[in-house]
């Protein structure tokens, strides 16, 4: 991602990547390590987006958005939001209410933790993004405080009653980011915060 944002240029096409990976913890730029309570067996990684700690693993969607957010006249704000609505539209076409916290970027259904959100803007472009809990273990969120957050509650798509079919939860996540993005095209963008 980053070598990607380091060569893109005006014409570069935006990229959005959809995958899983095996079990690691990130730290955000300015994340506390204190916040990684056990890591034990998982390593933990130093990334360079925003955010504290968070948990990767198999059965979790991770979504990278590469975007020239100049050219897409959006602020970060607006991407922020966009990821978080599309989110937001996956759980309401299964039946779940989901919200955000203002306090906590990312999707919560009853106050449990849904989907992650951490960001990095350089040059005008984004990179990193979100990461979806569909399948997984969450045994591993319990040797972290989530995102910064002690006794944070964590949930995942199978939990809440839907089928945990990857794949197309993967194409219905990404028709809704995609259709929420062809939105906020055009938009005046939000000032950054």
């Amino acid at each position: 991602m980053s070598e990607f944002t380091d060569v893109r240029d005006a014409t570069t096409p935006d990229e959005i990547w959809m995958l899983q990976h095996p079990p690691v913890f990130t730290l955000g730029l300015n994340a506390d390590p204190g916040h990684v309570l056990a890591a034990n067996d998982i390593p933990v990684i130093q990334v360079d987006r925003g955010g504290q700690v968070t948990y990767h693993g198999p059965g979790q969607l991770v979504v990278y958005t590469l975007i020239d957010l100049k050219r897409a006249r959006m602020g970060i704000r607006d991407l922020v939001s966009a990821l978080e609505q599309s989110v937001i539209a996956l759980a309401t076409n299964h039946g779940i209410e989901a919200a955000i916290r203002r306090d906590a970027p990312g999707v919560y259904v009853a106050g449990a933790k849904l989907a992650s959100l951490g960001l990095r803007v350089r040059r005008g472009c984004s990179y990193h993004g979100l990461a979806l809990n569909i399948d997984m273990d969450l045994e591993p969120f319990g040797r972290i405080n989530p995102c910064g957050f002690a006794d944070m509650s964590v949930t995942q798509l199978r939990t809440l009653g839907v089928q945990p079919d990857i794949p197309r939860i993967q194409e219905e996540l990404l028709d809704e980011l995609l259709a929420v993005l062809d939105r906020k095209a055009g938009q005046e963008p939000s000032p950054h915060p």
